[in-house]
């Protein structure tokens, strides 16, 4: 086994200590480097952190599935994003503690609007009594479904084609390309789409034999919606190795 790969293996281990000590979201630290990625949250993330956010990063670190959390870094660069493009209506799918969800409802204008949708609202929960401090929950509508039914029934309605800003997918990836479809219909020309987890742990680039079997199957379904990506015309991109790894897109037509 390479070096690099013994540490990419028992970076878990080493993750999840370093959140008992610091509270820090687990990473699956693509960069290869435990230094340089808390060098990274020490000078640049966590200085300009909001308190409702640094609040709810610390919250998630004591939950048994913390690394299902947005990444600090990450979603810096998804507040940057929204920015960049005056978003006011978005929508998300998968929320987990609601870190991003928050990020996004922290940058938003006052009278902007999130679609939340996750299976599980007993994680949400957790991070409510966060959201609802920071006096953001009015921009927030939470639905406790599966995400598919619901943008089926969004698309039913002609309006909502098109009247979305902003999208950011963090859910199952065996139906990131069923969402990333309807996706190009909600989401306006010029506006952004992000996924996470898109370097799966760093995962994407080793052989299958090198994996562990159970990263194996959500691994195929991201090298095969990475992929994908790189093909569709509709969007310009930027695979960006950014917490577990970020696909940007720009939907273009």
């Amino acid at each position: 086994m390479t070096r690099g790969l013994e540490k990419l293996v028992v970076s878990k281990s080493l993750e999840m200590e370093n959140t008992k000590k610091q509270g820090n979201l687990p990473n699956p630290l693509i960069l290869q480097s435990e230094e340089l990625y808390e060098y990274i949250l020490a000078t640049s993330v966590y200085p300009r952190e909001p308190e409702p956010l640094k609040e709810l990063r610390k919250a998630t670190a004591t939950q048994p599935l913390a690394y299902f959390g947005t990444s600090p870094d990450a979603g810096q660069l998804i507040a940057m994003f929204l920015k960049m493009v005056n978003a006011k209506k978005t929508i998300e799918i998968g929320v987990f503690t609601g870190y991003s969800l928050l990020l996004t409802a922290l940058t938003i204008p006052d009278d902007g609007k999130i679609t939340a949708i996750d299976v599980d609202r007993t994680k949400y929960e957790i991070g409510l009594p966060i959201i609802q401090k920071a006096g953001v929950e009015h921009k927030i509508n939470f639905i406790e479904s599966r995400a598919l039914p619901v943008l089926d029934e969004l698309l039913q309605d002609p309006k909502n084609e098109g009247s979305f800003d902003f999208a950011f997918v963090d859910a199952d990836k065996v139906n990131y390309w069923n969402y990333h479809e309807r996706m190009m219909k909600l989401v306006k020309v010029g506006g952004i789409v992000i996924y996470d987890n898109t370097l799966w742990g760093g995962y994407v680039a080793l052989p299958e034999e090198d994996v562990p079997e159970k990263k194996r199957a959500w691994r195929q379904s991201t090298i095969e919606f990475n992929n994908s990506i790189s093909s569709d015309s509709r969007v310009e991109i930027s695979h960006a190795s950014v917490g577990d790894g970020v696909l940007i897109c720009r939907r273009i037509c």
